[in-house]
């Protein structure tokens, strides 16, 4: 990996909160919006997306270094201190990018605002109830140990092993926080927010949905369902990749990406 893959993270007050992130490139503002696995600040997705443009990558509220205010306890908390952020950058024509949680957030923003926001991808979004009350939409990530979790979210596990032995005191404590604050912000409903499927419709930005076709935390019936919620939304699968296409095909999803951020629609 390149000195210039290796971006360091920076930070900035939100609210009087600090939040840990990366800023790098130049040009039109591309936010993107971390799983609940947390954000890795040597991925090379990240690289590929600046090249795009202003990347903008924080970490949430509680994740990675960043404060999490006691208030901050629920998605919905969550969007509204993402349009802070922009409204604190005086951010504009953004094209916001989310992975799971990520894009969870992403479309908890958009439902409120678009006023900065000019395009959405959501990659394998969660955050929607789409059987009935006796079906999971979702795995139990919390009840799975973490081969479990690795073989269900990954097409092939070795791109989400991790080697706890070799990572240093600060690595393993960032992991452990990332798992605490992601079962804050989506155990109770689990992993979704019982009346956005039905504000979905307030979306009305040009939209596209990512999936990792290999993802059994979630099936692809279900990345369908969320689609069809969005009007106008296109949805676009991408092969060798799981929950996470930004991890295991970061190139492919980087150009899907910024392919759709251009085009004229």
């Amino acid at each position: 990996m390149n000195a210039d893959a290796q971006a360091p993270t920076s930070s900035i007050h939100v609210n009087g909160s600090r939040l840990e992130l990366i800023d790098r490139g130049r040009g039109r503002p591309i936010l993107f919006l971390h799983p609940h696995i947390g954000l890795d600040p040597f991925a090379p997705v990240l690289a590929l997306l600046a090249s795009g443009g202003r990347l903008i990558a924080p970490s949430h509220p509680g994740f990675g270094h960043s404060e999490r205010p006691p208030g901050l306890t629920t998605v919905d908390d969550l969007a509204y201190f993402y349009l802070d952020l922009m409204d604190e950058l005086d951010l504009a024509d953004v094209v916001v990018i989310g992975s799971s949680l990520g894009a969870w957030i992403a479309a908890a923003i958009a439902v409120k605002s678009t006023a900065r926001i000019a395009r959405l991808v959501l990659a394998n979004p969660i955050g929607i109830k789409v059987g009935d009350r006796e079906t999971r939409d979702i795995a139990d990530v919390f009840a799975m140990v973490e081969d479990e979790f690795i073989a269900h979210a990954f097409a092939d596990p070795a791109a989400g092993k991790r080697d706890y032995r070799a990572m240093t005191d600060d690595e393993v404590m960032v992991a452990a926080r990332n798992r605490e604050t992601a079962a804050i912000y989506t155990w109770s409903p689990y992993m979704h927010d019982p009346k956005l499927k039905g504000r979905l419709h307030r979306i009305r930005i040009p939209t596209l949905i990512l999936w990792g076709m290999a993802d059994r935390l979630a099936g692809e019936s279900y990345g369908r369902a969320f689609c069809a919620a969005v009007p106008g939304a296109q949805f676009e699968t991408i092969a060798g990749a799981g929950h996470f296409p930004h991890i295991e095909q970061p190139k492919a999803f980087a150009e899907r990406a910024l392919a759709f951020a251009n085009a004229n629609i």
